[in-house]
C-alpha cells in the first residue's frame, strides 16, 4: 500500500517523533511512503521508513529534485508550488496527517475529496478524519480502511 504522510515542515519535536514512528511502522509493514519530500514531518517519516528500506517518494513543490530530503528514494520535481499537494494525496491509497498548518489542511481536504481514508495525529479537527492517539492506531486505521 502507498500511504501519503502529510504534515508541517517546521513541526514541534513531538510531531517529528510521531512521524518517525509512523515511518518505521509503514516501512516494517512493507508500505511505501508518499510525502512532500521536504523537512519536518516529511523528513522524519522518510527517515523512519528507510530504516526498513521502504520506498519513499517525495513530490516536491519546486523544479529541482535535489531539494528533496536525504531520505527520499524517489524525488519528483513538479514546479507546481502548493498545487502539488493534490498529487501527494492522489498517489496514496490513504493518508496520515500529523500536526500541520494550512498546507496540511489543504491536503486533508483533497484526500477526503478523493475518497482517501485519513488518520489524524494532533492535526486539524475535520469531519471525515479519524483522529487517533498513536502512530500504531494511525497505521491500523489506514490498513483497515484500504483493501490490501
Amino acid at each position: 500500500m502507498r500511504v501519503s504522510v502529510i504534515g508541517g515542515s517546521v513541526p514541534p519535536e513531538s510531531a517529528r517523533e510521531q512521524a518517525f514512528e509512523v515511518g518505521k511502522l509503514l516501512g516494517e509493514g512493507g508500505h511505501e511512503v508518499i510525502c512532500g519530500g521536504g523537512s519536518g514531518v516529511m523528513e522524519a517519516v522518510c527517515r523512519g521508513a528507510r530504516e526498513f528500506e521502504s520506498q519513499t517518494i517525495g513530490i516536491l513543490p519546486g523544479a529541482d529534485r535535489s531539494n528533496a530530503n536525504e531520505y527520499v528514494t524517489t524525488p519528483i520535481a513538479t514546479g507546481m508550488g502548493n498545487a502539488r499537494n493534490a498529487l501527494v494525496v492522489l498517489n496514496g491509497d490513504a493518508a496520515i496527517a500529523i500536526d500541520g498548518s494550512t498546507g496540511t489542511l489543504s491536503e486533508i481536504g483533497l484526500a477526503l475529496d478523493y475518497g482517501r481514508p485519513v488518520a489524524g495525529l494532533d492535526t486539524h479537527d475535520i469531519e471525515g478524519v479519524e483522529h487517533v492517539e498513536s502512530p500504531t492506531a494511525a497505521l491500523e486505521h489506514v490498513e483497515s480502511a484500504v483493501s490490501l
